[in-house]
C-alpha cells in the first residue's frame, strides 16, 4: 500500500512534529513508506562489487582531495557526480562523533563503509557517511565553529585533539583498516537501479531514507530540478502547506506528473514505476516540460480556487495522496480538452466526486493497486469532464 495521508503518525510509534499551518510531517519513515521499501521488486538486479582495506590516513587524504564524494542531499547541479545526494544531512552528535574516534584509539572493531565507484573512478560514500565526516573532522581539528577536542570519552582521551595525540595514539589512528565494499555501476539505468536496491536494503537504523530521497540521489539531472521548481509554485504551496522536510510533497508530484503522461503503463510496485519514469526522463527533454508545467500550475489554482485545500484532505488536516493526485491529474485532463472551467464548477465536481461511495476504497484502501489507481483516476477524469 502506497502512502494514504501524507504525514500521518496515527498508530506508526514514529515521531511527528507540527507545522506552521498544525499539519503533521512526519520525521522518520511512515508506515507505509516502510511497506513500500518491503515491496517486493518484479526483478532483483546483480550487482558487481569488491572488498577493499582503507588505512583511516589514507580515507581521510582521499576525502581532502575529492577522491572520495560524500554527497550532500539535497545538492544541485552536481555535474561530476553520476550518482548524487545520497546521504541525509550530517546526524551524528558530539558524543557520538567522540565515542568513533575513541573505539579506532582503543583499536575496537568497527563497521565497514560502502562506495560506490564511478566511471572515473573516484567513488561516492553509499554507507558510512557519518564515520567518514568525524574522521575529516578530526583530523582538520574543526567541530562546527570550535576546536574538535574529545570530551564524551575515557579520562586518559579528554581533551585530545588529532594534533595533541602522542606520537604512538596517531600511529594507531592512522593505521588503522577500515574495510571498504566498492560497488561498481557504469551510469546505465541497470546499474543505478541495482545500486537503489543495495541502498535500499541497507537504510536502516539512525535517520532513513524516504523511497524518493533514495530516488532523487540516484537520478539526479533536469527531471529532478524540474519537480522542485513544481513544488515552489505558489498554488503548489497554498494547497500542500509548508515544505515537506522528507520530500514527500516533491514525491506527489511525481506521482501526478509520471501518472499523467504515463498511467496506462502503470503497475506496482509503485517505487519501481516512479524510478522507471525518472530514468526514462532523467534529462526532461523528452517531456514536453512546458505544457505540463502550465496545466499543473492551471490545476492547482482551480482546486485553490474552487473547493480549496480541504480537496486534498479527506480527513482532519492530512494531505491524502491518492485522492490528490486524481484531483490534479483529472483536472489536467480536462485542460487539455478545452477552455478552461470556473472555479466555482470545479468545486461542485469536486464535491460530487468526494462523495462517491465507489471512490472510498480507491482513495484510502490498497491506494497503490493498479485497480485502485485506474478507479481514482477514471472517476477524477469523469467528473470534470463536462464541467464548463
Amino acid at each position: 500500500m502506497v502512502e494514504n495521508s501524507v504525514g500521518d503518525a496515527a498508530g506508526s510509534g514514529q515521531v511527528a512534529e507540527p507545522d506552521a499551518m498544525g499539519q503533521y510531517e512526519r520525521r522518520e519513515l511512515s508506515e507505509a513508506e516502510l511497506e513500500a521499501q518491503g515491496e517486493a521488486e518484479a526483478e532483483a538486479q546483480p550487482v558487481s562489487y569488491r572488498g577493499t582495506d582503507f588505512d583511516v590516513e589514507g580515507l581521510v587524504r582521499r576525502l581532502a582531495r575529492r577522491e572520495i564524494i560524500i554527497p550532500t542531499f539535497g545538492e544541485v547541479d552536481m555535474e561530476d557526480l553520476e550518482t548524487a545526494r545520497f546521504q541525509r544531512n550530517f546526524v551524528w552528535r558530539k558524543p557520538q562523533m567522540d565515542k568513533f574516534i575513541e573505539s579506532l584509539l582503543l583499536e575496537y572493531p568497527i563497521p565497514g563503509i560502502i562506495l560506490v565507484q564511478q566511471a572515473d573512478k573516484n567513488y561516492l560514500v553509499l554507507d558510512g557517511q557519518q564515520r567518514l565526516r568525524t574522521l575529516a573532522a578530526f583530523y582538520e581539528g574543526m567541530h562546527g565553529e570550535g576546536e574538535f577536542s574529545l570530551t564524551n570519552v575515557a579520562d586518559r582521551f579528554k581533551g585530545l585533539t588529532y594534533r595533541t595525540l602522542s606520537k604512538k595514539q596517531r600511529l594507531t589512528l592512522n593505521n588503522t583498516f577500515i574495510q571498504a565494499t566498492i560497488v561498481q555501476t557504469d551510469g546505465s539505468a541497470e546499474s543505478l537501479d541495482a545500486v537503489y536496491q543495495v541502498f535500499e536494503r541497507l537504510n536502516s537504523g539512525g535517520t532513513q531514507l524516504t523511497p524518493h530521497e533514495i530516488r532523487i540521489a540516484l537520478y539526479a539531472g533536469p527531471l529532478v530540478d524540474y519537480l522542485a521548481s513544481l513544488n515552489a509554485t505558489p498554488t503548489w504551496r497554498s494547497l500542500y502547506g509548508p515544505r515537506s522536510p522528507r520530500l514527500r510533497d516533491q514525491e506527489l508530484i511525481l506521482r501526478i506528473i509520471a501518472l499523467y503522461v504515463t498511467a496506462a503503463s502503470y503497475k506496482r510496485p509503485l517505487k519501481q514505476f516512479l524510478n522507471d519514469f525518472v530514468s526514462t526522463h532523467r534529462d526532461a527533454v523528452s517531456l514536453p516540460v512546458q505544457r505540463l508545467y502550465d496545466l499543473f500550475v492551471s490545476a492547482t489554482r482551480l482546486i485553490q480556487d474552487g473547493p480549496g485545500r480541504g480537496a486534498l484532505r479527506r480527513q482532519g488536516t492530512l494531505v491524502n495522496a491518492a485522492m490528490s493526485e486524481a484531483l490534479v491529474v483529472g483536472l489536467m485532463r480536462r485542460l487539455e480538452l478545452g477552455p478552461e472551467p470556473t472555479p466555482a464548477n470545479v468545486a461542485r465536481a469536486a464535491e460530487k466526486l468526494a462523495a462517491d461511495d465507489e471512490l472510498t476504497p480507491a482513495v484510502d484502501r490498497a491506494t497503490a493497486d493498479e485497480e485502485s489507481v485506474r478507479t481514482r483516476l477514471a472517476k477524477a477524469t469523469s467528473a470534470f469532464a463536462s464541467i464548463k
